[in-house]
């Protein structure tokens, strides 16, 4: 097993996170870390809405959000420019996560974020994804088209095994750990089954003429 290294250069971070085996397992760990004490450090002082909450409960809490902000992080790699450290950064990214979190527990209601993941897109559950409102019959054509497109996707697209972990974690909320179990796999290649699954879900979606505007816009409406 490679040697813990207890600080790295922006560069040795992208190396690390982007390499294989023990060196890349490594980095993953020493990120997740670092995120969960980023997150840690938000809920308990910037969130005075979770004062009620023990410290045992927030760290519970950041350790579950860290685990999809390390995701979001490996998917952006490619958008880091060095202006900052690489840590700020991702902790940048791990914070903005636990708010779109939080706000999906608070409002309990259809949100684009039950398929959205800061603009990537994810399996849509078996309810309509509409509000309560009454759409005109234009609208509501136009939605049903999109979730067909969308439905045939995760068919066509996506392996089964790609459906079942991003289903499984999206969705259905379950811990890394038990899907990695589940699929007979490990927690850093369950990272890169998600994040392909994400990635060619985005590269589909495009193709179509379906940008993550105009389906904010078309399943944002109530």
């Amino acid at each position: 097993m490679a040697e813990r290294v207890l600080d790295r250069t922006n560069e040795e971070w992208l190396a690390a996170l982007r390499g294989e085996g023990d060196a890349q397992a490594l980095a993953l760990n020493d990120l997740k870390e670092r995120l969960q004490r980023g997150i840690f450090y938000y809920l308990s002082r910037e969130r005075s809405d979770l004062s009620d909450l023990s410290s045992n409960e927030l760290q519970q809490m950041a350790a579950d959000m860290s685990q999809d902000a390390t995701l979001r992080v490996l998917e952006n790699l490619d958008s880091f420019r060095g202006d900052s450290m690489f840590t700020t950064w991702a902790t940048r990214i791990a914070v903005r996560v636990a708010i779109s979190d939080l706000r999906r527990a608070r409002y309990k209601d259809f949100s684009l974020d039950d398929i959205m993941a800061d603009g990537d897109f994810l399996p849509a559950s078996a309810n309509p994804l509409m509000g309560e409102r009454p759409l005109s019959p234009e609208r509501a054509t136009e939605r049903d088209e999109v979730l067909g497109k969308i439905r045939a996707a995760l068919g066509d697209v996506l392996t089964d095994r790609q459906f079942r972990a991003l289903y499984a974690y999206a969705v259905q909320g379950i811990s890394l750990d038990v899907i990695a179990n589940d699929l007979n796999t490990n927690r850093n290649a369950l990272y890169k089954l998600i994040h392909d699954a994400r990635r060619k879900l985005r590269t589909y979606f495009e193709s179509q003429g379906l940008s993550m505007d105009y389906l904010i816009n078309l399943f944002g409406e109530t």
